[in-house]
């Protein structure tokens, strides 16, 4: 009854938040300003806008990427679906012009977030590359009739985005999908598919979740794999597109990323809340920026979450040689020709330093001048693929290696 009960809070909300977004507009309109500079105005407007910020969406946000700088001058980018399934859409972000460049696919996580949370990264490679991401579709929309979707399925489409990609393409895996990007790169390597990547890079993934583990570690081996179906899968309300089907809500996991960081998100919007009564709009700005990203939430399908909890950070399947994609044992040592850089950050507390390189060990044909391995220094797990750091530090290395295997 746990998304029933979540759905009957939405619902009972909705006069509110409807209230405050209509009021919002009305207390800051120009034409009121004796009204408007009234302390008592500005903060009852605050308020409201602290309370739609607030709020829990269940749909993707823009991309928001219209153009790009790339060599020197500002180039139109125009989104296009290459290849769409119940569970996703390959998306291009087709530059104006034609040239050619790398190909370019950013495996996204599957994580209670969207796509668009990898915005910045993206953006950032547009800049040399002709880049596509995999869009993974809200499962609360997904009917029934299309089936399960769990972590065979979640590799299988790796490699069917590859193939529509066509060969000497590219994949950068960012965080929990490193270790499905890896075993579909393996299979590749193995069966020699003309689309297998020509190189893959891993950013802050749990490849070995053994090595110096994190308190998100931890709390999935706390609990037996039964606890997890029990207390956190629930079923969609009917009145969604995915009415029945069995998931890991996505407000589920946004309330414990939250609690994770409690006071620091406590404090965000104690100061968003002072910025907007101070008339500080572009400070407020980003904290409403990052937030809306933040609060937008997507759906788990439960065979996905329970598989990826019970392998990845319970029995720890690859690096014990034991994963298997549809019965078939995945060997990493199969990759010979595809380049190899992993990523991790020193300060990160969700994915430690060690747990992405050894990806690294378990490619083991791979010659040492086809492995890079980098630390960067003073970020959390956030920094390695997004802001400054990776900008100007990463970003030129993943450049280097991408554009190097070509």
């Amino acid at each position: 009854m746990m998304y029933q009960a979540y759905q009957a809070q939405s619902d009972a909300m909705w006069p509110v938040r409807t209230w405050a977004r209509m009021s919002v507009p009305v207390l800051r309109d120009p034409r009121f300003d004796a009204i408007a500079a009234h302390a008592p105005t500005r903060e009852t407007a605050a308020a409201f806008e602290v309370l739609q910020l607030a709020e829990v969406t269940h749909r993707r946000p823009p991309w928001h990427i219209d153009s790009v700088a790339s060599k020197g001058e500002e180039v139109p980018v125009s989104e296009e679906a290459v290849l769409t399934t119940p569970f996703a859409t390959l998306l291009r972000f087709r530059k104006a012009g034609g040239a050619r460049e790398p190909k370019v696919l950013v495996v996204a996580p599957m994580s209670g977030h969207f796509a668009t949370l990898l915005r910045d990264t993206v953006r950032t490679l547009l800049q040399d590359h002709d880049v596509y991401v995999t869009d993974w579709h809200n499962v609360r929309d997904v009917p029934l009739a299309a089936g399960r979707f769990g972590l065979d399925e979640y590799t299988e489409h790796l490699i069917d985005f590859l193939a529509a990609m066509g060969p000497n393409a590219n994949v950068v895996a960012v965080c929990q999908p490193c270790v499905a990007a890896l075993a579909a790169v393996a299979l590749m390597s193995e069966d020699q598919h003309p689309a297998t990547p020509a190189s893959l890079t891993l950013m802050a993934g749990p490849i070995d979740c053994r090595i110096s583990p994190t308190e998100v570690n931890k709390l999935a081996t706390t609990k037996p794999i039964e606890w997890f179906e029990k207390n956190l899968i629930s079923h969609v309300p009917w009145r969604h597109g995915g009415g029945g089907r069995r998931v890991y809500p996505g407000f589920v996991q946004l309330s414990a990323f939250m609690s994770m960081n409690r006071q620091r998100h406590l404090d965000a919007f104690k100061e968003y809340y002072r910025h907007l009564v101070d008339g500080e709009f572009d400070k407020a700005e980003v904290t409403r920026t990052f937030y809306e990203e933040y609060m937008a939430v997507a759906d788990l399908s439960a065979d996905f979450y329970l598989e990826t909890v019970r392998l990845v950070f319970q029995e720890y399947a690859l690096p014990r040689g034991e994963l298997r994609f549809r019965g078939r044992k995945v060997d990493p040592a199969a990759i010979r020709r595809t380049a190899l850089l992993t990523v991790e950050g020193e300060r990160d507390d969700i994915c430690a330093i060690g747990q992405t390189l050894a990806a690294q060990d378990l490619a083991s044909s791979l010659r040492p001048y086809m492995r890079t391995h980098y630390v960067q220094p003073n970020v959390g797990h956030y920094g390695v693929f997004s802001g400054r750091r990776w900008q100007n530090h990463i970003y030129p290395l993943v450049r280097d290696v991408i554009h190097i295997s070509q």
